[in-house]
């Protein structure tokens, strides 16, 4: 039988959420040897310093969005990351690409692998959604049509085959009304200069 300290501990778990962090686990009356004694007993995974994720919890293939969303709130996926989640990309991206505010402290993570970009603070929220990184969780991630657009705007960073081979797909996927909010999102972030044309020769 479980002891009355293994009892209080699985209680004061199956009270978090799947992800949850050390500040979570000490609302939760948690200690830190409680944490690293679970660890060790393979009944949650430490997926980034201060994140947990409990090994109950549903399988995920996305725990890296959810250790760098969790660990920076603030975030959005962007990039790359956002590329290939929108499936307008085959590769698989080394680290996860999020964007944060213009002038907001930017996030300190070594595990996993991040790319951090800043965006201006006027236009950093067009175009966010939620994207279910496992069951019940999301993270925000910049919609298909606006990774597309920062794919163009970022294109020399990113690589112009990347960049057009994700206009290409997108505009394949999404048809005539895909155009259509391309070129709303481009206005908004006055990139039509850089869409309009890209858009027309993609479709020539």
């Amino acid at each position: 039988m479980p002891s009355t300290d293994d009892s209080r501990l699985e209680q004061r778990l199956a009270g978090l959420p799947p992800t949850f962090t050390a500040a979570q686990a000490r609302q939760a009356l948690l200690s830190p040897r409680d944490l690293a004694a679970s660890v060790r007993e393979g009944t949650i995974d430490e997926l980034s310093r201060g994140v947990y994720r409990r090994a109950d919890a549903p399988e995920t293939a996305h725990a890296d969005l959810l250790a760098v969303c969790t660990r920076a709130p603030r975030a959005v996926v962007c990039g790359e990351s956002a590329l290939a989640l929108h499936e307008l990309i085959d590769d698989i991206p080394a680290a996860v690409h999020i964007a944060v505010p213009r002038g907001s402290r930017r996030p300190a993570i070594s595990y996993p692998p991040v790319v951090i970009a800043q965006y201006a603070a006027r236009t950093f929220p067009i175009g966010i959604e939620p994207f279910q990184a496992a069951p019940g969780e999301t993270v925000p991630v910049y919609s298909a049509a606006r990774s597309v657009v920062d794919a163009m705007r970022h294109r020399h960073r990113l690589g112009e085959t990347l960049a057009l081979a994700a206009l290409g797909r997108y505009l394949r996927s999404s048809g005539r009304g895909g155009v259509g909010e391309l070129q709303r999102i481009a206005r908004e972030l006055d990139a039509l200069s850089v869409i309009r044309p890209a858009v027309e020769a993609v479709l020539a």
